[in-house]
């Protein structure tokens, strides 16, 4: 059966944006660049994005079109014989699976708190009102189970009809209204009364934050850490979720290019939620947090004090609802593909198969909050969501970021080798990849993937 193709190069670099664009852009990047000295910190952060995340797209990318297949089979296509690269497969599909396993519970509260705000649930609660509706929410497995399954259900339904006509349409029009809701929120957030001093605080480097914790403690070190960790993460590289998209993609362009304008499109969305998260903080004397506490309990409890609150908050949790499910819909379509790749089986049949499969996976995370809130795998206040994040995010991502690349750069009697990777990589127009930077490759970026694999144990046990 013919490979589906996008059927435009902006359908392309939308979705593969979609996907990398998640829920961390809103609740992780704007904190930890506050935190760490504003626009010096964003500096710092733009050069790992450069010299670690765009490189290793590049390669993943390139694993996807020159195999046309999803992370199942794509190694068995193109390792030499007798190795066992393929492997992985197993384990990429398997980090699909469990990232929606407490996505899908996340996209549900956004949906569900949209409803909230347009009915104006919030209004006339502080923050302690606020948080008690959000725990309440969560102990409540009938209503989480309401709206994890609609987001399921949207998400297969968009899969459902195919590339062109459900992901790539349905994903562009989404993307599309995130942009413009995105200016909308961020224009209305830097024009309130007292706004100026959260733009300051944002925005002007402050290179002693960068240095110096609030302590007066030396932390360039940690800095380094959070805009490595940060750069990496964004992207969601290593499980294939960004692969699938590259087997989807003609040969008319080189990969480099497409890279830089998916990896722009993540980072002018992080950027821009930080101008509107800190101006309306600062506006309404509110310490901006990090983590769901940011959207579920401060964020509502801004937009509570702001005219005309209850029409913005519902803005912008329709924003977030939008990137979540672009995220959904991305990975669904990777899911599915390794179906269709691995047992040659129908789209429709990975739909129906995977809509259970993924409603069932996804009850363990919202049940961790109330029926089974007596696991804690990693101490009080942990729950299964923080044993799946910790199992994609500290271990999934950044090992199989590390099999990506070096798939691509060891010789060609062990993986696919650099020389292969260089002529699938600079197919076509457009920038070619710096084939001079090998020896940084080969050598000096896998110890950064796995210093970034070391570090997320050490901050999580020590």
């Amino acid at each position: 059966m013919e490979r589906e193709k996008f059927s435009s190069r902006l359908g392309f670099i939308l979705i593969s944006a979609g996907c990398a664009i998640g829920l961390g852009n809103v609740w992780r990047f704007p904190y930890i660049v506050g935190q760490y000295g504003g626009a010096a910190f964003v500096l710092v952060y733009l050069f790992f994005l450069v010299v670690m995340g765009i490189p290793i797209m590049v390669m993943e990318f390139s694993v996807g079109r020159a195999s046309q297949k999803s992370v199942i089979c794509s190694f068995q296509q193109l390792e030499p014989k007798g190795t066992r690269w393929h492997w992985y497969g197993w384990f990429g599909m398997a980090g699909n699976y469990l990232l929606m396993m407490f996505y899908t519970t996340i996209a549900g509260w956004l949906i569900l708190y949209f409803c909230k705000m347009l009915k104006g649930d919030f209004v006339g609660q502080d923050t302690q009102g606020v948080a008690q509706i959000f725990s309440d929410m969560t102990a409540d497995p009938a209503i989480q189970v309401v709206f994890m399954g609609l987001v399921v259900l949207l998400g297969m339904l968009v899969c459902s009809r195919g590339l062109k006509d459900g992901v790539e349409k349905v994903n562009k029009a989404m993307m599309l209204c995130l942009f413009a809701l995105l200016l909308v929120l961020a224009v209305r957030a830097v024009t309130l009364p007292g706004a100026i001093e959260g733009l300051k605080f944002y925005l002007v480097p402050n290179f002693h934050n960068l240095f110096y914790g609030p302590d007066g403690s030396f932390r360039l070190g940690e800095a380094v850490y959070a805009a490595m960790g940060q750069a990496f993460f964004t992207l969601s590289l290593g499980i294939g979720a960004m692969a699938i998209f590259g087997s989807y993609l003609g040969r008319e362009r080189r990969m480099l290019g497409e890279v830089i304008n998916i990896t722009v499109l993540d980072t002018c969305v992080a950027f821009i939620s930080g101008l509107i998260i800190f101006p309306s903080a600062f506006a309404f004397g509110i310490e901006p947090d990090s983590g769901p506490n940011l959207i579920f309990v401060t964020l509502p409890n801004i937009f509570n004090d702001m005219p005309g609150g209850r029409l913005w908050g519902a803005l912008f949790f329709v924003f977030m609802s939008f990137a979540a499910l672009s995220t959904v819909t991305a990975v669904f379509e990777n899911i599915l593909a390794c179906w269709m790749d691995k047992w040659g089986v129908s789209r429709r049949t990975a739909v129906i198969a995977n809509t259970v499969l993924i409603f069932l996976l996804s009850l363990p995370c919202l049940l961790g909050f109330n029926v089974l809130s007596g696991f804690q795998p990693f101490g009080a206040g942990s729950g299964v969501m923080d044993l799946e994040d910790f199992i994609v995010s500290q271990n999934l991502l950044p090992l199989g970021s590390l099999l990506y690349l070096l798939f691509c750069v060891v010789s060609p009697k062990v993986g696919w080798g650099y020389e292969n990777f260089l002529a699938e990589a600079d197919q076509g127009k457009g920038l070619k990849f710096p084939a001079k930077l090998r020896p940084y490759f080969t050598y000096i970026l896998p110890l950064i993937v796995l210093v970034i694999f070391a570090m997320g144990y050490y901050e999580k046990f020590f």
